[in-house]
């Protein structure tokens, strides 16, 4: 921990006389000066358009083919497999869109009660544009893991993609995508996984996963607003992507519309070199495979204190599978009597930073029962401490008192 946080600018903030807890990073973690460097060099020494001939142009050309190469050792994919967009939500819609081309009526997507509606939206927009239906897995509420036997149930020959998230941004709720993705092969249908939450706490691996298509976010892993799109180079290669005429027709660039933050993709590039920094190995895949085993291990002793403090505290109630379960250092919980924003703003004067409400997971969070008012989430990163749990729980406590 203390070769992590010294990277960290934005840990030298305080309030109220103490050093801010940032426990919002299931929303956007903090980013580490290599980061803003990499972007702050690109933007005052290389910056360009590119595809021309004169050196700031080609140097562009090599950074952007450079980062190409390192987010597809991030996810174990190829470089032809990786395309950029806004963010994950903007690439979602996106793609749908060229997917739902040769899609209509009689045609079926399944989608998850437990997902971020980033995953939902997108395909529920064809539902209204080309006629096809949608289908949803229902939620174990209880237990905030997916009802397998319904996803068993709602996939058929009809369906054509499914749509399902590695991990539950509002819960930590860690799903198996690989036994899921073998489930809607089995029919015929295309997978599409959600992994914004899941790639800042375990180390993605599309060939795994066996997936066709992957979103993911460079903010959720210490990166810049930027996100990724992976998709298996013949599907990338076939689909009828909307875009301009002139436009590259080459994969992946086929995927990206008009020209793309290019400071912000060296950023991503920079945030997993960083996370690579933290491993040991041969390759950088081994050194972020190192890095992911050690910060899941670190994160899990984090959430089980967490889990097991909040638990002790009267009048609060956790949400999601306890750390005995497949899950992500991220928890949910409300305080009986107290709105989830005002308990918020409660935990600011103790220097805590929490989100609170219910993150676009919003069917998840209306099945729980707290549509209105939402839940409150914490998130431990690579640079959470012990102390910092600590203090959340001690202010958590004081709150729940009133």
């Amino acid at each position: 921990m203390n070769s992590v946080r010294p990277h960290f600018p934005a840990l030298q903030r305080t309030h109220n006389g103490r050093p801010v807890a940032y426990f919002d990073g299931p929303g956007g973690t903090q980013v580490p000066r290599m980061v803003v460097d990499a972007m702050t060099q690109y933007l005052l020494h290389h910056n360009a358009n590119t595809h021309w001939v004169y050196p700031t142009s080609l140097e562009t050309d090599a950074k952007l083919l450079a980062a190409r190469e390192t987010i597809a050792d991030f996810l174990n994919a190829s470089p032809r497999e990786v395309s950029f967009a806004n963010n994950m939500t903007t690439g979602t819609f996106h793609l749908a869109r060229a997917l739902g081309r040769t899609w209509g009526p009689g045609d079926e997507i399944v989608v998850t009660e437990l997902d971020h509606h980033a995953n939902i939206a997108p395909w529920r927009a064809l539902e209204r544009e080309r006629g096809l239906t949608i289908r949803k897995v229902k939620v174990d509420t209880t237990r905030g893991e997916l009802d397998w036997s319904s996803l068993e149930d709602t996939l058929s020959q009809r369906t054509k993609l499914l749509a399902i998230g590695a991990g539950s941004n509002a819960l930590g709720t860690v799903t198996d995508v690989a036994a899921a993705a073998r489930l809607a092969h089995d029919v015929g249908a295309l997978v599409y996984v959600d992994a914004v939450h899941y790639a800042p706490h375990h180390l993605v691996d599309v060939k795994a996963f066996d997936c066709d298509f992957l979103g993911c976010s460079a903010y959720k892993f210490y990166g810049p607003h930027v996100g990724i799109i992976f998709g298996k180079e013949a599907q990338l290669g076939r689909l009828d992507v909307p875009k301009l005429e002139p436009a590259p027709e080459q994969v992946p660039e086929r995927m990206e519309t008009g020209t793309q933050n290019h400071e912000g993709i060296v950023g991503a590039a920079a945030a997993v070199e960083f996370l690579a920094s933290l491993g040991e190995g041969a390759t950088r895949r081994d050194r972020l495979a190192s890095a992911f085993h050690t910060l899941h291990e670190d994160g899990m002793t984090l959430v089980r204190r967490l889990w097991d403090g909040l638990g002790t505290i009267p009048g609060v109630t956790r949400y999601g599978p306890g750390p005995d379960r497949p899950r992500t250092p991220t928890v949910s919980f409300t305080v009986d009597g107290v709105k989830s924003d005002d308990v918020a703003k409660a935990l600011v004067k103790h220097a805590v930073f929490v989100s609170s409400g219910d993150f676009y997971a919003t069917t998840l969070v209306r099945l729980l029962g707290h549509g209105d008012d939402g839940l409150v989430r914490v998130g431990a990163a690579c640079y959470t401490t012990m102390e910092e749990i600590e203090r959340l729980l001690a202010a958590v406590s004081e709150v729940a008192k009133r």
